[in-house]
């Protein structure tokens, strides 16, 4: 008679072979469901077909049958799978390298050091009058150091521009008799004032050269009003 310690053994031993029966079925259950693939080359038109009945090409005489190494329905499932497994991690990792970029500020690579310029004008080197509308008013500017990108010098009459640049020349024809202001400045793009100079200029009035208009006006006038015979006779006497 069998001991009931013996019985329970062998009823142990009987259910992990069990186990492992089960286990091992479900290891290779995919080889089972894996069939093989053959290509199939037809000699007369070069098409190639693949299939896993090789036994409908091979009594064909024009067929060459070989077996091949594609993979097969399940294994190409589980390639897959591992391949999406793998691009959703890369994916994951790319995004989460994206979330943790950090921009720098656009503005930080333009910011320019502030330059103290040292502004001259050399011309009139002083306060100088000049004879209306006979002379032009000379004016030359000297800055250091060089102007930086977007910076430059514009020169003022009273506050108002006259010019762009280092030189400018003013006609004294339409300014009044008086005191003036030439003021050179240097600004940046955007309209900032970075450093100015004032000089103050006198107009007067040229007496002889208004004279000498009144004159030449007068003598026009005269000789319009002269008579034709008057006319050829002062030629005549300025001829000679």
């Amino acid at each position: 008679m069998i001991s009931l310690s013996k019985l329970i053994f062998s009823k142990g031993n009987v259910g992990l072979l069990t186990a492992m029966i089960v286990s091992a079925a479900s290891l290779y259950a995919p080889l089972a469901n894996a069939s093989a693939i053959y290509k199939v080359v037809d000699e007369k038109t070069g098409q190639v077909t693949f299939t896993d009945r090789p036994q409908n090409y091979e009594q064909q005489a024009d067929k060459q049958v070989t077996q091949t190494s594609v993979m097969t329905r399940n294994d190409t499932l589980n390639s897959s799978n591992n391949s999406n497994t793998s691009g959703q991690s890369s994916s994951t990792a790319q995004a989460a390298s994206t979330e943790t970029t950090i921009t720098p500020d656009a503005d930080s690579s333009t910011v320019k050091t502030a330059v103290n310029y040292q502004l001259t004008i050399t011309e009139p080197s002083e306060e100088r009058a000049y004879r209306r509308p006979a002379q032009n008013i000379a004016v030359n500017v000297q800055v250091k150091p060089s102007l930086q990108a977007g910076d430059n010098v514009s020169i003022y009459l009273d506050g108002n521009e006259v010019a762009q640049g280092l030189s400018a020349s003013i006609p004294t024809v339409d300014i009044l008799p008086g005191s003036h202001s030439i003021t050179a400045a240097v600004t940046n793009e955007k309209g900032k004032t970075l450093q100015q100079v004032a000089r103050t200029i006198y107009v007067i009035q040229n007496n002889t050269t208004l004279q000498d208009n009144k004159r030449k006006a007068e003598q026009l006038l005269a000789y319009q009003n002269l008579s034709l015979y008057q006319k050829l006779l002062l030629k005549l006497r300025q001829s000679d």
